[in-house]
């Protein structure tokens, strides 16, 4: 049961429940005392366990349902699996009809496998097995528990793409001793027996078994892992080649990664333990104790607050690319430092405003509609310098993203070098590829001279480690 627990948690981890190594061990000991037998007060004490938002809950509750549920109801007190089951029978009842009216009506299926049975050993052997007998006498709750401990066995939990479900049924049947059944089929076809149908009605009837379980057990354990695998692609994937039927995932896997990287990053506060003393608070804080300064207070030093200016080309070329940064920013404003954003083709405006007054998506698509044509980065430096030069400090990140393709304009190369001298860092972020910097109208590799860091990048997984970087450098 302690394996199932650890498997169970595994589900949990792939549908990004987040649970410790401690947690664990926490549910190992919830788990050992409120034992096994009350499903729901099991649930309810692994979930106040496991579960640490709503949102965790939810997700919870529906693993749980799912790998818990191995329908092993008892058909004799659930009507509708009883009729389920006389169903089956009528059916095995009138395919054998037909055979069994030779052999004086006996029970159908069995008569004639006893009968062929007498001069096959190979087939006397199988009807004794209790894999058999769980198929001749319908047991599903036999057969399901079967399965389950075979599928243990083959490790199907470790299920993951949807090409190992036959992979993983040849193996369960396998280990359930299927090779029996198909070695008796062989035999009775060669003695051309009347009661090879029905030996292979049955042998039928497990595969499909076989095949339902593995295929609920896909849908369990691979749906977390292939959405991780798809997260995996598309954070590779570069950012003007994904479908637009895509958008809404990538959305959704950038306010992940932003969220993770807040978890990391976040401020903590902690008391000084040295320094200059704050005598003022000190003599404050003793004032109850009647004057007795059993605690004491430092000062701390206030330093002024980082900014990041964020320079976006939002030409046709690179719009996408510049998008997803501001987004990616706007989702970490809890742990990054004031943000001003600026926009850019032929000329360049600051539209931290629209961030202010509309949603992150709608604000981008005002200012890719606003912005956005033909490039010209001299003129556009031009126009930053004007609205922010004077702000930059040494306190000052500077983030610029653009493929540096200036259609063979004045790059204003100076600008650049003003910058570079007055901020704390100049960050150049360019979708293109390296090899293709300098070539054609590419200006980056003279801009890069005006640049603390350059850095090719045209999927989340660089954005990620790129902004990971930056949270580190200000805090």
């Amino acid at each position: 049961m302690q394996s199932n627990l650890v498997n169970f948690i595994q589900v949990l981890r792939s549908h990004d429940v987040r649970v410790s190594p401690a947690e664990t061990l926490d549910a190992v000991d919830v788990a050992a005392t409120l034992g096994y037998a009350d499903r729901s007060l099991l649930r309810d004490g692994l979930a106040m366990t496991l579960a640490k938002t709503p949102e965790e809950e939810v997700i919870f509750l529906q693993c749980f349902e799912r790998f818990f549920n191995r329908e092993l109801a008892d058909f004799s007190a659930d009507e509708a699996s009883a009729n389920e089951q006389q169903e089956a029978s009528e059916e095995l009842a009138d395919q054998d009809s037909g055979q069994d009216e030779s052999n004086g009506g006996d029970a159908p299926g069995e008569s004639a496998l006893q009968l062929a049975a007498g001069d096959n050993p190979e087939l006397a052997s199988l009807l004794e097995s209790q894999l058999m007998q769980s198929l001749l006498q319908n047991d599903r709750n036999q057969l399901t528990l079967a399965m389950n401990r075979a599928g243990e066995q083959v490790g199907l939990q470790q299920i993951q793409m949807f090409t190992q479900k036959g992979q993983f049924t040849r193996k369960i049947l396998d280990q359930l001793g299927e090779q029996h059944i198909r070695n008796a089929v062989i035999e009775l076809e060669r003695a051309d027996s009347p009661a090879l149908l029905t030996l292979q009605r049955y042998r039928d009837i497990l595969r499909e078994q076989v095949r339902d379980y593995v295929e609920r057990q896909y849908l369990l354990q691979a749906e977390g892992k292939t959405r991780q695998f798809m997260d995996e692609v598309l954070s590779k994937t570069r950012l003007n080649n994904i479908e637009h039927m895509y958008l809404g995932k990538v959305h959704e896997l950038v306010r992940k990664m932003a969220k993770k990287l807040a978890s990391r990053h976040s401020r903590r506060r902690r008391q000084l333990k040295r320094g200059q003393l704050d005598m003022g608070k000190t003599i404050r804080k003793g004032i109850p104790n009647e004057g007795v300064m059993f605690n004491t207070y430092w000062r701390q030093t206030r330093k002024e607050k980082p900014q990041i200016l964020a320079i976006c080309d939002v030409s046709g070329s690179v719009a996408a690319y510049a998008k997803f940064l501001l987004l990616f920013l706007y989702s970490l404003q809890d742990v990054l430092p004031k943000v001003r954003s600026f926009a850019f083709s032929s000329h360049l405006g600051e539209v931290s405003e629209y961030f202010d007054q509309h949603p992150v998506e709608k604000a981008i698509e005002l200012v890719n509609w606003k912005y956005g044509g033909a490039t010209d980065y001299g003129n556009s430096l031009m126009d930053f310098a004007k609205l922010a030069l004077d702000d930059i400090n040494s306190n000052t990140t500077v983030i610029i993203l653009g493929d540096a393709r200036n259609n063979n304009g004045d790059p204003r190369l100076d600008i650049m070098q003003g910058i570079y001298q007055r901020s704390r860092q100049v960050l150049w972020l360019n979708p293109e590829s390296r090899r293709a910097w300098g070539s054609g109208d590419s200006e980056m590799l003279r801009y890069q001279s005006a640049c603390h860091f350059s850095a090719e990048c045209n999927n989340l997984k660089q954005l990620e480690r790129i902004v990971d970087q930056l949270l580190k450098s200000t805090r």
